[in-house]
C-alpha cells in the first residue's frame, strides 16, 4: 500500500463529497430560512478547501529528497495540517459572530425540511471520519488526521445545528432564536478542534519527540544487533509521513572503523526494515565505556 496514493485517493473523495454537502446545506438553509443549517453547510465548504490543502500536502510530500532537502518535503504536509487547523479557527469565528448578529435581527422559524440535509450530513460524515482518522493512523499522515478531526467537527456542528432547529419548529414564536444560536454554537465547536489541530501540528514542526514506546522500540531493535553493547542516545522527528532517527550506539573500543561501520550500517538496515514509520536513521559510534551513565 503505498501511503501517499492512498491519501491523496481519500482526499480527492473528501473533496467531492464535502462541495455536494455544502451546495445542498447552503441551498436549502436559504431556501428553509435557517441560520444553523447555512453555518453548517459554510463549515462544510471550509472542508473542501481543507481536503485541497491535504491534497495538496500530500502531493509535495511524496516528492524523493533532492540537493536542497536532504530530509524529503515531509514538512509540507504537516504545514498543511497547521493550515487546516487556522482555517477551521477563523471559519468558527466568521460564523458565530454572523449567526449572533441574525440572532438579534428577529428572522422568521426555518422551514421543516432544513433537517433533511444535516441528518444526511451527519451519516456520511461519519464514515467518512473513520475512514481518515484510520488511514491517517495508519500511514501516519497530520494532514489526513487533522481532516479526519474537521470531518468530526461537521457530526458534532450538524447535530447542534439540527437539534437548534429542532427546538425552533416546536415553538416558531418563543424560540424563533435558537436556530440562530446553533449556528453560533457550530463556529464555537469549530473554533475548538481548530485550536487543537494548531496544537498537535506545532508540536510537531517543533520536532516534538515520539512517545517513550516507540523510543524504546527504536533501542531494543538497535540492542538486537550483534556488537551493540549499548544505547548512549536515541532521538528522532517527524518529517511528513515518517520519522528521522540519530542513533548512538556503543560498541567495543578495541573495534576498527570498518568493523564499527559494518555494525552501524547493520543497525540502520534493520530498524528501517522492522519498524515501518521510521524513514532513515543516522547512526553515531561511540566507545562502551562501562562507567558510562546511563542510556537516553
Amino acid at each position: 500500500m503505498n501511503p501517499e496514493l492512498v491519501g491523496r485517493a481519500i482526499a480527492i473523495a473528501s473533496m467531492v463529497v464535502s462541495a455536494l454537502l455544502a451546495t445542498a446545506k447552503i441551498y436549502i438553509g436559504l431556501k428553509a430560512n435557517s441560520t444553523a443549517v447555512v453555518s453548517d453547510g459554510l463549515e462544510s465548504a471550509g472542508d473542501l478547501l481543507a481536503s485541497g490543502l491535504v491534497f495538496f500536502g500530500l502531493l509535495i510530500a511524496s516528492k524523493p529528497p533532492d540537493e536542497k532537502h536532504p530530509y524529503g518535503h515531509g514538512r509540507v504536509e504537516t504545514l498543511s495540517g497547521l493550515i487546516v487547523g487556522m482555517m477551521l479557527v477563523a471559519s468558527g469565528a466568521l460564523i458565530s459572530f454572523r449567526s449572533m448578529e441574525r440572532a438579534s435581527e428577529g428572522q422568521h422559524a426555518p422551514a421543516a425540511y432544513a433537517m433533511w440535509p444535516l441528518v444526511a450530513s451527519i451519516a456520511i460524515k461519519g464514515g467518512m471520519s473513520l475512514t481518515k482518522r484510520y488511514y491517517a493512523r495508519k500511514i501516519g499522515s497530520s494532514a489526513l488526521l487533522a481532516d479526519a478531526w474537521n470531518d468530526g467537527v461537521d457530526i458534532l456542528s450538524g447535530v447542534t445545528a439540527l437539534a437548534a432547529v429542532a427546538i425552533t419548529l416546536s415553538d416558531p414564536v418563543q424560540l424563533a432564536a435558537a436556530d440562530h444560536i446553533g449556528g453560533a454554537a457550530v463556529g464555537v465547536i469549530i473554533i475548538v478542534v481548530g485550536f487543537r489541530v494548531v496544537r498537535d501540528t506545532t508540536l510537531q514542526l517543533m520536532d516534538t519527540m515520539p512517545d517513550p514506546d516507540s523510543l524504546d522500540h527504536i533501542r531494543q531493535v538497535g540492542l538486537s544487533v550483534p556488537g551493540v553493547l549499548g544505547v548512549e542516545k536515541c532521538f528522532a522527528r517527524k518529517t511528513g509521513l515518517k520519522w528521522h532517527v540519530d542513533l548512538h550506539l556503543e560498541v567495543d573500543p578495541e573495534m576498527s572503523v570498518f568493523e564499527s561501520h559494518e555494525i552501524a550500517t547493520q543497525a540502520r538496515e534493520k530498524i528501517k526494515s522492522e519498524i515501518d514509520w521510521v524513514a532513515d536513521v543516522l547512526v553515531h559510534v561511540e566507545p562502551h565505556l562501562p562507567t558510562r551513565a546511563g542510556a537516553l
